[in-house]
């Protein structure tokens, strides 16, 4: 049976670019980057294919927390986050995604070490799966995982965006 849920939705600028940010009455459950115009249809289906349907409603209210964090955050008041989240995802992708909240700010570990951490060593290319479906880039921070070899290696906002927020927690020099 698909939920019927109510999605409150509202945008804030960032460093890298608008992030449309969506919760629910039980905690922030998406970040994109992009404006909500530009995001509708993705946001949409993705929340169809975790079972969810509903309206999605501007709201600034409801996720003024979350906006208020982020921009701690960005402005490097910040280095972890205290918020509620309603997170969907499978088993593993939770598993995943707890694993990446336990990185600390300005460090990085290799999808290799992450697979190790939660007890699943040849399921590195999974890890790499369940970050591309991270809902809460940032603050479940995906972009602190990166190859075995250093190399930033993919990222859904774009390898850009990854190395910025590396570089704002100072886990790497500035790349020219």
């Amino acid at each position: 049976m698909t939920a019927q849920v109510t999605f409150f939705v509202d945008e804030m600028d960032s460093p890298l670019g608008t992030l449309t940010i969506v919760a629910t009455d039980r905690g922030v459950c998406h970040i994109h980057f992009g404006s909500l115009d530009k995001c509708t249809v993705t946001l949409k289906a993705r929340l169809k294919k975790q079972g969810m349907k509903g309206e999605l409603v501007r709201c600034d209210q409801t996720v003024s927390l979350v906006k208020d964090q982020l921009t701690d955050y960005f402005n490097g008041h910040r280095v972890a986050f205290d918020l509620p989240m309603d997170l969907y995802g499978t088993a593993f992708q939770k598993k995943v995604w707890n694993a990446l909240r336990d990185i600390g700010y300005g460090e990085t570990r290799s999808y290799k070490q992450i697979a190790q951490e939660i007890g699943a060593p040849k399921a590195v290319r999974a890890i790499g799966g369940a970050n591309n479906q991270n809902p809460l880039p940032i603050i479940v921070p995906c972009h602190r995982v990166i190859g075995s070899n250093g190399a930033m290696v993919g990222y859904g906002g774009g390898v850009d965006k990854k190395e910025l927020l590396l570089c704002l927690e100072g886990a790497i020099e500035k790349i020219s």
